[in-house]
């Protein structure tokens, strides 16, 4: 029998993709509580105030599939390394910019850094912890992640307080920065030379696709879902991914492993998370323009009054693992996409005068169901991958898990704006300044303090949480249909509540070489 002595680093090591992940985590919402401040400084119009956010989410959903080939290629510590080094240098970009064309350029550089990390970091999580661990290491890495959502307000709003508007980027060298040192010193190397080479057309073809995917649903919100070049990018989308489809199956060693979404246990679990995904988009897009108009609190107020969902993500981290292994993946999958169903449709009864104690009570619940779903998908999806392919499949489930998220936003945001502007009551009103306020809840709330109305600033409070209120509903109604499939599809007997064999130790200990 063979013996294999787990890495005695792991966990250092993780600590050095915590650091990575944060660094992401909170950079994601950072931006969006500068961007007022920005667009005065800057002078930048709606739209180029959309792109300066949008242009990183275009490239990150774009190349995260050749970047995790890249990683499983030429080791994924090195691609890791260079990611936070280019997302480091795109930060210093946007903090020494003069203008808005600069500022969406280092967003977009900051994108190529985020595709290289976001699925390596994931992929060097299987050929680390075997199976009884795993679990545990994705629960703690998805905390990380997610800690970022309510600490960018938080920290962003506390910059805005004291410095000028590049302190946003600027905080992001000091975090890439130890990010980059704990990679070099404690984050062992792993690759597999063997792996299919980059195929420069696929790359070309993934890329495009996916980018002109994002774009057409980041759009669709603005300009309408059948505006014809929303209609066109979208069909354009479509040729373009298929024609990867067709030739990565003719392709001997293909970039995008078809036979991976063949395989149950990944498919599935990858279904899963990105269901789970597009549930939570929807709920944290809608919940910020609440707690700040409606309830009247500033950026920073409002990120500190997302730190229940953290709270709920903590409890589900280290309470996941042990459902799994009683209960197993399926059961834990489900459950905790029924508990996120009961946090949306509890959600979905906020009124103007609930209050923050209820929103706190419902957001708790969110963020443990979040995790006692997302964390058993993405270690279920995980363990089916083959050590030597870790890098692409991880960065195919995460490239499916922010397309996730980018159709829930932009689905999610064209509901909900049409509910606020049919709702809200802009009689008396001349034509301009109702279509201005018919844009946003804030822009309601910024007109009606200009024209001295308090039954606009009412009307507007209450058009935005009777839209929030069947946002939410949708949600509860995915989440519930995420569950029966979860509970229909998923595999019974989940990988990490199997005792390791020597075999699988040797297997993993072989993918650290």
């Amino acid at each position: 029998m063979v013996t294999v002595t787990p890495d005695p680093r792991r966990w250092w090591a993780l600590g050095a993709l915590v650091a990575s992940m944060l660094t992401l985590g909170f950079d994601m919402t950072i931006l969006n509580v500068a961007l007022p401040t920005m667009a005065a400084d800057l002078g930048a119009g709606t739209g180029q105030q959309q792109w300066m956010a949008d242009a990183y989410i275009v490239v990150f959903a774009a190349l995260m599939l050749p970047a995790g080939l890249l990683g499983d290629r030429f080791g994924r510590r090195l691609m890791l390394i260079s990611g936070l080094g280019v997302f480091l240098a795109g930060s210093l970009v946007g903090a020494l910019a003069g203008d808005v064309n600069a500022v969406i350029a280092a967003r977009a550089v900051m994108g190529v850094g985020a595709a290289l990390v976001t699925p390596l970091s994931l992929s060097v999580l299987p050929t680390l912890f075997g199976p009884q661990e795993r679990a545990k290491a994705v629960g703690i890495a998805s905390a990380a992640s997610a800690l970022g959502l309510p600490l960018g307000p938080i920290i962003g709003g506390w910059l805005l307080n004291h410095f000028w508007w590049g302190s946003v980027f600027l905080i992001n060298v000091p975090m890439a920065a130890i990010g980059i040192a704990a990679c070099v010193f404690l984050l062992p190397e792993t690759k597999d030379p063997a792996s299919p080479k980059v195929d420069p057309v696929s790359t070309a073809l993934a890329a495009s696709g996916l980018g002109v995917l994002v774009y057409a649903i980041i759009e669709a919100p603005t300009r309408g879902w059948g505006d014809p070049l929303v209609l066109a990018m979208l069909g354009a989308s479509v040729v373009l991914i298929a024609a990867l489809v067709l030739r990565e199956r003719r392709v001997e060693r293909p970039m995008l492993d078809m036979t991976l979404l063949a395989h149950r246990g990944f498919l599935f679990n990858t279904i899963a998370a990105t269901l789970v995904t597009f549930v939570l988009s929807g709920l944290l897009f809608v919940l910020p323009p609440y707690l700040q108009a409606v309830l009247g609190h500033d950026a920073l107020g409002t990120g500190v009054r997302l730190l229940p969902m953290m709270g709920g993500l903590l409890v589900a981290s280290r309470l996941a693992p042990k459902v799994v292994a009683r209960f197993g993946a399926r059961a834990a999958v489900s459950a905790g996409l029924v508990v996120l169903a009961f946090a949306a449709l509890l959600g979905s009864r906020t009124t103007t005068d609930s209050g923050y104690g209820f929103v706190a009570l419902w957001l708790s619940i969110t963020g443990l169901g979040f995790g006692l779903s997302l964390i058993p998908a993405m270690n279920g999806g995980l363990s089916a991958l083959p050590p030597d392919r870790a890098g692409s499949g991880s960065g195919l489930l995460m490239t499916l898990r922010q397309v996730g998220g980018a159709i829930g936003i932009a689905l999610l945001g064209s509901l909900l704006a049409g509910i606020f502007r049919d709702r809200l009551d802009v009689t008396g009103l001349p034509a301009r300044a109702a279509d201005t306020a018919g844009e946003s809840v804030v822009a309601a709330h910024l007109v009606a303090e200009r024209a001295g109305s308090a039954e606009l600033a009412a009307s507007a409070n209450s058009a935005y949480v009777h839209g929030m209120g069947i946002v939410l509903l949708v949600c509860g109604i995915a989440a519930l249909v995420s569950a029966l499939l979860a509970a229909a599809f998923l595999p019974g007997t989940p990988d990490a509540a199997r005792p390791e064999t020597p075999d699988m130790a040797a297997e993993r200990a072989d993918a650290r070489q």
